[in-house]
């Protein structure tokens, strides 16, 4: 009705206007004057306008894809005190949502002929220490020049992304690049009880890979029964990468594009990204909260 009193007030006037509206004359200039004066809006109206501008900004900080929880928590980080439920009324307002993920894409197929290592997890995905546990899974992505598959090496202790790799073609190769880096950032000792798990894919169970983490101290570990509960969390993983840039970014021009766009994503992950499991803080963070524990501990014995 305001809107409509502004484009017809100066040939009808706003008395004449409001006399068929349900609404009074006083009322129409109160607005006016607040949108002239925002000083004169309601204390509610102006604290939602200033919030409004916070969860647009972590909202758009963090790839666009925090709903309500984590744009609150996030918000509660910064020291902005603010109710979960008002978070969730000023976003339907500014009609911001949260990603939502969606059915998984099968990848890697089983191959019963193939002997396998045994199942050191038992879907157990978690870890004691950082480098105790690490999880390993391949994605794909399509592209205008052609499918692109990413491959992801996580530490199951704080969901740290420590090696990963893009490449134009599925083979063992690529995968063991994202293991190589994985080994050269995290440097874990040999023998230092580190195991590695994997679905049953042919990458992971290819003659170089094995012999690499034979090399390197590495106790594999490949699922039971190569579904995707057998190797859970770097599905989730997969999933939350399809849905925070794949889904949400596509359609994808070239393989340049999704690897770069991943180099951007990792660093965020790892870096910013709220996780509920390990307590709505960073992997980075969590990771950093250990060893400052052990350091403590050290010095005190």
């Amino acid at each position: 009705m305001i809107a409509f009193i502004d484009d017809h007030r100066v040939v009808y006037g706003v008395e004449p206007i409001c006399r068929v509206l349900p609404i009074a004359p006083s009322t129409y200039y109160a607005h006016a004057a607040r949108r002239a004066d925002p000083g004169l809006l309601p204390a509610r109206a102006r604290s939602d306008a200033a919030l409004m501008i916070e969860i647009r900004r972590v909202f758009e900080e963090n790839f666009c894809v925090y709903g309500v929880r984590k744009v609150w928590r996030q918000l509660g980080r910064e020291g902005v005190a603010v109710a979960r439920c008002t978070v969730a009324r000023l976003m339907r307002i500014m009609e911001l949502h949260g990603i939502v993920r969606g059915k998984r894409v099968r990848t890697t197929i089983p191959h019963p002929a193939t002997a396998c290592p045994l199942d050191r997890v038992s879907r157990l995905f978690k870890a004691p220490r950082p480098n105790a546990l690490w999880v390993s899974d391949f994605t794909c992505v399509a592209t205008w020049s052609g499918v692109v598959y990413v491959a992801f090496v996580i530490d199951a202790f704080a969901r740290r992304i420590v090696g990963w790799r893009a490449s134009r073609t599925a083979h063992a190769g690529f995968v063991l690049d994202a293991l190589e880096q994985a080994l050269h950032e995290r440097r874990p000792l040999q023998g230092g009880g580190l195991v590695h798990h994997s679905d049953r894919g042919s990458q992971y169970l290819a003659l170089r890979y094995t012999e690499r983490l034979a090399e390197a101290g590495v106790e594999p570990s490949v699922g039971s029964v190569g579904d995707s509960y057998d190797n859970a969390l770097a599905e989730t993983i997969n999933g939350l990468f399809k849905a925070e840039v794949i889904h949400r970014c596509g359609p994808w021009r070239s393989f340049e594009a999704v690897e770069f766009a991943t180099l951007e994503w990792v660093d965020w992950f790892n870096t910013r990204r709220l996780l509920e499991p390990i307590g709505n803080i960073p992997p980075a963070e969590a990771e950093a909260c250990y060893f400052a524990q052990v350091e403590v501990k050290t010095l005190a014995a």
